[in-house]
This record gives structure tokens, sequence and C-alpha cells, in this order.
């Protein structure tokens, strides 16, 4: 078992944790990872009170260990934290937006506060609201995110974090993933796009099968479908998705214009239209399959793969 200052952390039995991702993990997704031995988190995104009580009473009913919950800061209000504190989550992460706005609030109530970063300056920002977990996130992760690779910034983020364990982000999908991650000096690995294929995601069938056939090079950064959406991000983060003809067509333009055409198309499930968010190891993803065999083959793997590293000294 690999045994880091993250899996000591929160008791884990995998130095992994779901990434939350808005409308793909839910509450029934956060519980088979935390219940697997990984770290589970809900998704809030956009602070939706009734997606959020709904996602939340089910996380809080089904999980047996420690679990969490995830906001955009800068969406985030008073009221959005209020809320999913009220459901005592054990870890409280944030991203996109200072987290001095909220980490006494959280941290108020013996809450774990982890803050996801994508540049030295805001790990810098994410320690002066005493997060006690940072994650750098990398430009090769699904949905939204900025400019910085993975690898690189990495290390770049543990150099300026002292004694703050630091997670990696982006790209990851598989056990090599993790185990590169930790070769980075990383205590562990924030997986996305994997477990968006997994019988619990909250994703419709249909985009889980355009994952499963996609392949890294499909993906493409843009703003298109946050200003077709109407959310308002704020510079320097945009969006990692597949890409399909809607973005193809509205790259560039207006996509404000398409709205109708757009909102009636995600109702139907037609991901030539609508967003399927997707990182660039949407390579690896193979099959839908429950998140719990995923958590379990992408963790023994690493450690396999941890081994077979120590066997390269001579």
């Amino acid at each position: 078992m690999i045994r880091t200052a993250f899996t000591r952390m929160f008791d884990l039995d995998y130095p992994i944790m779901l990434a939350p991702m808005a409308f793909a993990s839910g509450g029934e997704l956060a519980a088979a990872v935390s219940n697997e031995g990984g770290l589970g988190m809900v998704g809030g995104g956009y602070c939706d009170p009734v997606w959020l009580n709904k996602e939340l009473a089910v996380v809080k009913a089904k999980c047996r260990r420690k679990w969490g919950v995830g906001l955009i800061t800068w969406k985030a209000t008073d009221e959005a934290v209020d809320l999913a504190l009220s459901f005592q989550p054990d870890v409280f992460f944030l991203s996109f937006g200072d987290p001095g706005r909220f980490s006494k609030r959280i941290l108020s109530t013996g809450c774990t506060l982890v803050c996801q970063v994508q540049d030295t300056d805001g790990a810098k920002q994410a320690l002066d609201a005493d997060a006690a977990l940072l994650i750098a996130q990398g430009t090769e992760a699904g949905g939204h995110g900025a400019s910085r690779a993975t690898l690189p910034l990495v290390p770049a983020v543990i150099d300026v974090a002292g004694g703050v364990p630091v997670l990696a982000a982006g790209g990851i999908a598989d056990g090599r993933g993790v185990a590169a991650a930790l070769g980075l000096g990383a205590a562990g690995a924030v997986i996305g796009t994997r477990f968006c294929a997994t019988d619990e995601s909250l994703l419709h069938p249909s985009a889980k099968q355009r994952l499963v056939e996609a392949r890294g090079g499909d993906t493409v950064r843009t703003h298109v479908f946050d200003e077709v959406r109407g959310y308002a991000w704020p510079a320097g983060f945009d969006g990692r998705a597949l890409r399909n003809r809607f973005s193809q067509s509205w790259e560039g333009k207006n996509a404000r214009q398409a709205e109708g055409e757009y909102q009636a198309a995600a109702s139907a499930g037609n991901f030539d239209t609508a967003v399927v968010w997707a990182g660039e190891g949407v390579d690896l993803v193979t099959k839908v399959e429950p998140a719990a065999a995923v958590l379990r083959a992408i963790g023994v793997d690493a450690e396999a793969r941890v081994r077979d590293l120590q066997n390269l000294i001579a």
C-alpha cells in the first residue's frame, strides 16, 4: 500500500482524489470512490442549491468514509458555502478565485480546506488562506483550467508549498500517471475524466460513450461552451472539452446567439452541440465501469509501477 501525507491525512487506501466535477461528480460517485478507499468529492460547481441539497444528501447517507465538496470560488456565495457545510463534509475544495473569501468560514467548522491552483501565485494565495492541501492543476485537465502544463507545474508548486502536501491534476487517468505524480514529489493525484466514464457518474450515457471513443487529440481548450451558457469566467481560465460541430462552428464568434439551439441539444443529449468536458488522458478511457473497480485498478497499478521504479536502482 502506498502511504503519503495525503493518505495519512484522510486515512485512504489509495493516494487518489476524485475531481469535484460539476454535473458529473454527484453523491453516488463520491460515495463509491470514498468507500473504496479514495477521497470522493461532490462537484458543487455553480452552486445550484437544489442540486447541492440532493447530491450532498446522497453522499451523506451512503458514504462510510471521509468525503468532500467542491465549489467554483468566483461563483460561490456565503449561502452556498453554508449550505455545503451544513452536511458536515470532511473536506472543502475551492478553485478558480481567492479562497480567502471563505477560508475562515470553512476552517471554523473543523473542515479541511483544499485549494486547487494553476500557478505559483495561486499557491501562495492558497497558503495565505491556510489551505492544508494544494492541488497543482495542469492545462491537460478536462474542464476549466489555465495554461501551465502538469509536469513542470507540480514541482514548482511543491517548492513554494513548504510542508503543505501537493496533489497533481491534469492528464492523469491510470496508475502510471499516479506513479509519475509521486515521482514529481506529489502526495497523490486528482483524477476527473476517467471517473466521468463510470456507472455512477451523472453524465448522460451518450456523453460517456463519447469519452470511450475519443482520443486526447480530440480535445480543445475553448471559451465557446461558457459563452453560450452565459458563464462569465474570469480572464485566464477556459475549458478543455471534446471538439464537436458546435465548438468548430462558433469559435471566435458570439456563441451566445446560439443559446436556444444549445439548450435544446443539451436537453436531448445531442453532443454534436452540447459540451463533453474531457482531459488529454481521455485516450486511457476504454469502457464504462463501476467507479470502485476503476479506483481499485488505478491504485493497484500505481503501486506496481512504483515498485518497478525501485527496481531501476542498481
